[in-house]
């Protein structure tokens, strides 16, 4: 696998000295007179109020939260070569946090340190224009799998919370430090790919609640690559910024633990999604499937039961499959009337997903985590980049009556950018 990094870094580089020669705008790139008008800004925040009524809680108290406030920064150095770099600002501060975990781990205290804080440098990646069809992208960047990945501005998806199916099954925002690299094919630029080589997840945070998703290494400060990963998309684009597609990711998750306690047992996390996003007038409708599964799982379960109560992970059995599916559709009941840019979407959302969706024998396939949710709302936009939203979401774990989640958002979010961004 070192070998074959090595060969595609050293292939980029002769892509990189191709297109200098052959594009005089890269060889004579103007003199910077202006630095800031290389500059480009893009930023978008959300605040939510939740009221909670769980059965699974009774408890749980209502809350409000900063979400999150992300700033992206582009700055073009020539005609063909940019940096982009992306801050995260989550929950309105910075440090430790904890949280009370009475399921999986028996009514415990749980602490977390987040990677500096919860003030997170999510990307920072050198792009290369070589051509329309070929872009290259080194460094710490986003993978994009799936709906919510593209669509994470806060105007851009229906509920106060980024796609709740996803977010349990993957991690969201995904970033890892590896290459990118895409481009459009096509006269009209139809079709779109991006094919990625990153470090991988870690196994020794997988989960039953979350599959593995806690796999994400942000522990640490360094995350380790002995294990790499592929990962790719292909999408046929739509008119009005919608499209089709697939994605899907590969890799090796037992080099990269901690410790390296799983020597010669490969476990090796394969995901698979088809995805749609479509605008047709007032009407958006945007749908997705995943399907995973998880290599050796019940060694990797047997494995996290001796890990270090240092490491805060929650030792449950993880899953060897897991499945997940979801379809929403919203209405601009504005569009019916003569009200300028305003917009008011009313929509609906079904969810699926079950992390537990195939086990080893030797395991309890716990019913509670085949999960459903139903939610219904509005979101209105009084001018282009500002939302308001509102929704109310019922999910039901298992098939228990006293397993249910009822919950009201109401939000407030927004996005912009600079003309050049």
């Amino acid at each position: 696998m070192r070998k074959t990094l090595l060969y595609i870094l050293l292939l980029q580089l002769d892509l990189v000295g191709l297109a200098q020669v052959k594009d005089s705008s890269w060889v004579k790139a103007k003199a910077i007179e202006k630095p800031w008008d290389n500059l480009s800004l893009k930023t978008y925040g959300v605040v939510n109020y939740y009221n909670f009524d769980w059965e699974t809680d009774p408890d749980k108290r209502n809350a409000v939260d900063l979400e999150r406030i992300n700033m992206y920064m582009k700055y073009r150095f020539s005609d063909k070569v940019s940096l982009k770099t992306e801050f995260e600002f989550e929950h309105g501060g910075t440090g430790v946090t904890m949280e009370f975990d009475k399921f999986e781990e028996f009514g415990e205290f749980e602490e977390e340190v987040e990677n500096g804080g919860e003030v997170l440098l999510e990307q920072l990646n050198i792009v290369f224009d070589v051509k329309p069809w070929l872009k290259i992208r080194a460094g710490r960047l986003k993978l994009y799998l799936g709906v919510a990945s593209k669509l994470d501005e806060t105007p851009d998806y229906f509920t106060g919370y980024r796609s709740i199916m996803e977010n349990t099954l993957l991690p969201l925002g995904w970033y890892e430090i590896g290459t990118e690299i895409s481009g459009d094919l096509g006269q009209k630029k139809k079709w779109s790919y991006k094919a990625y080589l990153v470090n991988g997840l870690s196994s020794a945070n997988f989960s039953s609640a979350n599959w593995v998703k806690r796999g994400h290494q942000k522990r640490f400060e360094m995350a380790n690559a002995e294990n790499l990963a592929i990962a790719g998309r292909f999408d046929y684009n739509l008119l009005n910024k919608g499209w089709l597609g697939i994605s899907g990711y590969y890799g090796n998750t037992t080099g990269n633990r901690p410790k390296n306690d799983m020597r010669g047992i490969d476990a090796y996390v394969s995901m698979f999604d088809v995805h749609a996003n479509v605008n047709a007038g007032p009407v958006k409708f945007r749908a997705m499937i995943l399907y995973g599964q998880l290599q050796n799982a019940d060694k990797v379960s047997k494995a996290n039961r001796s890990l270090s109560n240092n490491l805060g992970v929650k030792r449950t059995p993880v899953a060897s499959e897991t499945l997940g599916y979801y379809a929403e559709i919203g209405y601009d009941v504005l569009s019916l009337t003569k009200v300028g840019d305003k917009k008011m979407f009313v929509f609906a959302r079904y969810d699926f997903y079950d992390t537990m969706f195939g086990v080893h024998k030797d395991f309890f396939k716990n019913p509670r985590w085949e999960r459903k949710a139903i939610t219904v709302g509005v979101n209105y936009l009084p001018a282009l980049r500002v939302v308001i939203k509102a929704h109310y979401a019922v999910q039901t774990l298992g098939f228990k009556k006293e397993n249910t989640e009822k919950t009201f958002l109401l939000g407030i979010g927004y996005s912009f950018k600079t003309n050049n961004y």
